[in-house]
């Protein structure tokens, strides 16, 4: 039997009183970090340039368009949105997938039930469902796909949205096999284009994509469902003979859920996840030894080969770019004791203090993780001081990545707030953070994002 077919009969059996209540509480960690963080990415050009270019404007709909009033069909709504979600490079991660799990999914999903009428209890077991569904695959072809130059929170996320959406629309196991069969034709994006506006434009048609290929499918699309194993298929041609293996995608399906273990990773920082252990292992020097940059001679910033093939830019060219740069982000975590947004506002990059900074800090593998090594997650700082001490920290993970180095306790809230005050004043902010503390007793999406619109519900329906 075909991977789509095992994969679909999964999905299709699965209840939300199957859910163990740790995958919920995951799963309302996982909607307000993604709530947040796509309000904020609704401030950044890349989204309102997607939204010009396809004329969202002139397409009314159901769907909300974060960090607005208008509302525009799903399908649009999926690709603005998410294009948002990942616009920051703030959203979750995924140790599975090697890439950010929600951000292919919400979307899609959210504006699916807006259209749909769908509760809050639904959305949350689609969208399990859907992590579990990427994450899965994910097992298959991890770490080799991220290190051949695949962009895994498109080419695995568009998976995810279209098993949450297939399960949204009711699909029976059929055509939730053959929407998979589709979205496999339909997965893309190379982490050439990290650095710049494609990069969030890989999220956003991930997650079109993948309520896209379950509309289709719905309607009768038709599509092979033995495209994952295919000579020609997904394994073949996007990790190659010897590089995958389909034993794993569904040995440890739901046993646990993803969601749970080993869990959401939550960003401290927007910018490259790659870059977070450099930081944090900054940010302990600088808290524990009241370093400053006038102190520092030399900082050596060490992480895994696999990391620094796309966060060694010494020289970044422009904001987004600054995210992906360790000796920017090391630099400013020295200079600062953390490093927010405001670091990655237009024309930050190139302030005086933190170019010269940035010539003091070189970034190179770690001499004790080589290529082949697990461990990928961690780094070390090591800093020469003028007075001839050296210092260093070394991280196993960054914090927040996931249930073994949870965030600290507040800090979810803390970013939250930050991000949605961005575009939403206090009041309603606090009100949509309640809405999503208790987002299993919404009646429908509808209800939810009403709060998230910049106009007040309340004052727009009293002028109507």
């Amino acid at each position: 039997m075909s991977l789509t077919v095992e994969l679909a009969k999964r999905v299709v059996t699965a209840c939300y009183d199957d859910l163990p209540k740790e995958a919920v509480e995951w799963a309302r960690t996982g909607l307000i970090d993604y709530t947040g963080v796509t309000l904020a990415g609704s401030t950044e050009p890349s989204g309102r340039i997607v939204g010009a270019a396809i004329e969202a404007a002139e397409q009314p709909g159901p769907s909300l368009i974060f960090g607005g009033n208008a509302r525009t069909t799903p399908l649009n709504a999926a690709l603005i949105n998410g294009t948002a979600a990942h616009a920051q490079d703030f959203d979750d991660c995924s140790n599975t997938m090697g890439g950010h799990p929600s951000a292919p999914i919400l979307p899609a999903a959210i504006a699916l039930g807006e259209k749909l009428g769908t509760g809050g209890r639904a959305l949350i077991l689609a969208y399990v469902l859907g992590f579990e569904a990427e994450t899965a695959i994910g097992r298959g072809v991890h770490l080799h796909h991220y290190d051949k130059g695949w962009h895994p929170t498109a080419t695995l996320g568009v998976f995810g949205a279209t098993a949450a959406c297939a399960k949204l629309l009711g699909l029976d196991e059929d055509k939730t096999a053959t929407a998979l069969a589709i979205a496999v034709s339909l997965s893309s994006g190379v982490k050439a284009n990290f650095g710049t506006m494609t990069k969030p434009l890989h999220v956003g048609h991930a997650s079109r994509h993948g309520l896209f290929a379950a509309l289709l499918a719905k309607e009768g699309f038709t599509a092979n469902q033995g495209a994952f194993e295919h000579k020609q298929g997904f394994f073949e041609v996007f990790n190659g003979k010897g590089a995958y293996w389909p034993e794993k995608v569904l040995s440890k399906w739901a046993a646990p859920f993803d969601i749970v273990d080993p869990a959401i990773a939550i960003k401290q920082y927007p910018c490259c996840a790659s870059t977070h252990p450099a930081i944090d292992a900054m940010i302990t020097l600088v808290d524990r030894e009241g370093l400053t940059p006038e102190m520092v001679k030399h900082v050596d910033s060490w992480t895994h080969p696999s990391r620094l093939q796309h966060t060694n830019r010494p020289d970044p060219q422009s904001p987004l770019d600054a995210k992906f740069s360790v000796q920017y982000c090391v630099a400013r975590a020295l200079m600062h004791g953390k490093v927010v947004m405001q670091h990655f506002d237009d024309g930050a990059y190139l302030e005086k203090d933190v170019q010269a900074l940035m010539q003091r800090v070189t970034a190179a593998p770690h001499p004790e993780m080589p290529v082949e090594s697990s461990d990928r997650l961690g780094a070390e700082i090591r800093v020469e001081l003028r007075d001839g001490r050296v210092l260093s920290v070394r991280v196993k993970c960054a914090r927040g990545r996931g249930a073994e180095a949870p965030l600290p306790a507040g800090k979810l809230k803390v970013k939250f707030e930050s991000c949605a005050g961005m575009v939403l004043p206090s009041d309603r902010v606090a009100a949509v953070y309640a809405a999503l503390e208790d987002f299993e007793s919404l009646k429908s999406m509808r209800q939810f994002t009403d709060l998230l619109a910049t106009r007040d519900p309340a004052a727009t329906a009293a002028a109507e």
